[in-house]
């Protein structure tokens, strides 16, 4: 490496620029700046596929010309990203947990609210209200991504959808799967306007979840394990469901909850495809 190209390394937490993108770990700052931090290399790739704009590419040079990385490199600079050489311990100031893969990527924050989702005739729509871990939103997403929904919609938030530890948790899937961010009263407006049934996961459901009927135009709903559901779904029109528990614990993990309703629905689904 030529001595001019180490003269455009980043070598300074101090740089104006490297700071912008490190206080992207915050989420204030990615509302403010309305960007976001991406980390590895299958969330970077997802994220790319599936039309996030990148900004900037921070880049290890200790790792420039490594496998794979050249050509995602290529691809970012193609989609516009600025590339920026810094040192290892700058990368990681800016990496989560312990990715050993030498890119970061700050990228425009996607599109996610209710207007922008594109529905088939029949949806499956996973409602997630008031989940306040990364890591059980980017389970989650994993399920829905997993069980073909059609969306997945967060409602009163408790975390950022655009958490770094949400993307990583996900496995870059918060891209790939159709995903909307809104409050309760605003989620029950949409759905009831566009004709969509609901069924709400609560521990005093009155019907067994294999015993409802989870075909058809179907939104799943699932509250944080805190808090459960708000009285928001306590509507005649809202079916209440269990997932029975045999031991001594009365619930699951909002997570495997949500992926014993989801593939419960998908199994429902293609039994009724093959019927016909």
């Amino acid at each position: 490496m030529s001595d001019d190209r180490h003269a455009s390394v980043l070598t300074s937490t101090r740089n104006p620029r490297f700071r912008a993108a490190l206080e992207l770990r915050e989420g204030r700052e990615r509302r403010r700046q309305d960007r976001i931090l991406i980390d590895g290399l299958r969330e970077i790739e997802r994220a790319l596929e599936a039309g996030v704009r990148p900004v900037e590419a921070y880049v290890d040079i200790d790792r420039m010309g490594g496998p794979g990385l050249t050509e995602l490199l290529d691809r970012l600079a193609a989609a516009g990203a600025a590339i920026v050489e810094v040192t290892p311990r700058l990368l990681d100031r800016l990496a989560y947990g312990d990715r050993d893969v030498g890119v970061v990527v700050v990228a425009e924050t996607p599109h996610a609210a209710l207007d922008g989702l594109r529905l088939p005739v029949e949806p499956l729509i996973g409602v997630i209200e008031g989940v306040e871990k990364p890591g059980n939103l980017g389970a989650i997403l994993r399920t829905a991504d997993g069980a073909g929904l059609s969306a997945l919609i967060v409602a009163e938030p408790g975390t950022d959808l655009f958490n770094p530890n949400v993307i990583r948790a996900s496995l870059g899937t918060v891209f790939s799967v159709p995903v909307a961010v809104a409050s309760t009263g605003e989620v029950l407006e949409w759905l009831g306007s566009r004709g969509i049934a609901i069924v709400a996961a609560r521990v005093e459901g009155a019907v067994d979840y294999a015993d409802a009927d989870l075909t058809g135009p179907l939104a799943i709903a699932l509250g944080s394990e805190a808090r459960g559901l708000s009285d928001a779904w306590a509507e005649l029109a809202v079916a209440a469901v269990h997932i029975p528990m045999l031991g001594v614990v009365d619930s699951l993990n909002v997570s495997a909850t949500a992926a014993v309703l989801f593939y419960e629905a998908l199994r429902q689904r293609r039994a009724k495809n093959r019927a016909r």
